[in-house]
């Protein structure tokens, strides 16, 4: 298919460096791409004494997940066209808006079936803040610096995650799940504010037929055909759906089988996102001397060795005193060196070719991102019998499947115009 000239677009006059710096476009990305570990790792604490007050099965306690992830992704097929036919501003502050009302809707929901319904009302409005980032930087620079961009908002959203699981325990255990949730509505307001103050809209020309049923059709073919696109969206989404694994499974591994406060737990949360922070720095070191798929190649190789230990101690451990948290966390330390790696080349990477569509390309990449995230905790919730094992066996599949498309499929494709 050929893409119609994007001059026949409507101008929405982008910023210029002068009107939006690169510091200001850091720092909102952080706070849009940070929306996500917010609304997980801040929660997860609070998910054990959340399914105890609510009587609720540890299946339903997935579903909260789940169901978020789930409209998380569905609903980035839809703000993707918008921001492409009216832009990313006006879709951002909508977004955001609707996020902090679904969070108050969170904190007071009186059952399960209501906290789900939140929760998935939220995930449609996180979808429109993590779509429009890969857009914006797509929209702002080319595919390599695009990934060097994308590396420090990153490392933003290793910071906010640092802080979230240790408030969310602290929180949970002096005060209640409540208020932990409550302060999801409060970074949905601060980062609504921070937009309406400082972001001006980035993309260059709407594409009047972006929303025409037939039109967006053929866009979806374009991008799904492209194997660029394939083979980075590709490393990004198992590299996430291995973190998922981590997040999903990690409450009932530390709090209910190794006896860990809330606040321990927060605490070695932290230091996982320490962990993926330090990987985001590297990433960028990198990148100034070797290609993306090397920098991947590379990183992959951790990504294995943390997959493959965990699997190993946690089966030569199962029923043994020396079992503990050092034995999950150590492997799992080297699997986020290589998340920090993996981000901003696979999702970057994936946006690259379609700089006329950048908003339907991030979309789509979010929404298979979150499909296999839906089920991949479907997964979680009926194996947590053994919550150690179940961790083991995630944490691997999705370390073989990166390492194989790092010395395969990724290898062979370059960046357009890298």
């Amino acid at each position: 298919m050929k893409t119609p000239p994007i001059a026949l677009g409507t101008p929405l006059h982008p910023p210029t460096e002068s009107a939006m710096p690169r510091v200001w476009v850091v720092l909102m990305l952080a706070l849009l791409l940070g929306i996500q570990p917010v609304t997980t790792d801040l929660y997860l604490p609070a998910l054990p004494s959340l399914t105890e007050g609510f009587a609720a099965s540890m299946g339903q306690a997935q579903l909260t997940l789940t169901a978020l992830l789930l409209a998380f992704g569905v609903s980035q097929l839809v703000w993707g066209p918008l921001s492409d036919r009216f832009g990313r501003r006006p879709v951002l502050l909508w977004g955001m808006g609707a996020y902090a009302v679904a969070s108050v809707g969170c904190a007071l929901a009186p059952s399960m079936d209501l906290l789900i319904v939140w929760r998935t009302l939220q995930g449609v409005a996180m979808g429109a803040a993590v779509m429009a980032a890969r857009a914006v930087v797509r929209d702002l620079y080319p595919p390599l610096e695009g990934a060097r961009l994308m590396s420090q908002a990153l490392t933003g959203l290793g910071v906010i995650a640092c802080t979230c699981a240790p408030l969310g325990g602290w929180l949970t255990d002096h005060w209640g799940w409540r208020p932990a949730l409550l302060v999801l509505a409060l970074f949905g307001l601060v980062t609504w504010g921070v937009l309406a103050w400082r972001f001006q809209e980035t993309l260059v020309r709407a594409n009047p037929r972006a929303l025409a049923p037939w039109a967006l059709f053929k866009a979806w073919r374009e991008i799904l055909s492209n194997p660029t696109f394939r083979a980075y969206c590709a490393l990004s989404s198992a590299s996430y759906l291995g973190l998922f694994t981590f997040l999903a499974a990690s409450s009932f591994v530390f709090v209910r089988q190794f006896g860990l406060s809330k606040t321990h737990y927060g605490l070695l949360m932290m230091s996982m996102s320490f962990s993926y922070i330090v990987g985001t720095f590297i990433c960028r070191w990198l990148l100034l001397r070797i290609s993306v798929q090397q920098c991947v190649a590379l990183a992959s190789c951790f990504t294995l060795a943390g997959g493959v230990s965990l699997t190993v101690l946690a089966y030569a451990g199962q029923d043994q005193p020396w079992f503990g948290p050092w034995a999950v966390m150590g492997p799992v330390y080297l699997f986020m060196l290589a998340h920090g790696v993996h981000q901003p080349c696979g999702q970057s990477g994936a946006v690259s070719p379609f700089p006329h569509m950048a908003g339907t390309a991030s979309a789509l990449n979010g929404f298979l991102m979150m499909l296999g995230a839906f089920f991949m905790g479907g997964w979680l919730g009926a194996h947590m019998d053994q919550p150690s094992l179940a961790l083991a066996h995630g944490m691997l599949l999705w370390s073989l499947i990166i390492g194989l498309l790092a010395w395969t499929w990724v290898r062979r494709l370059p960046l357009p115009g890298a």
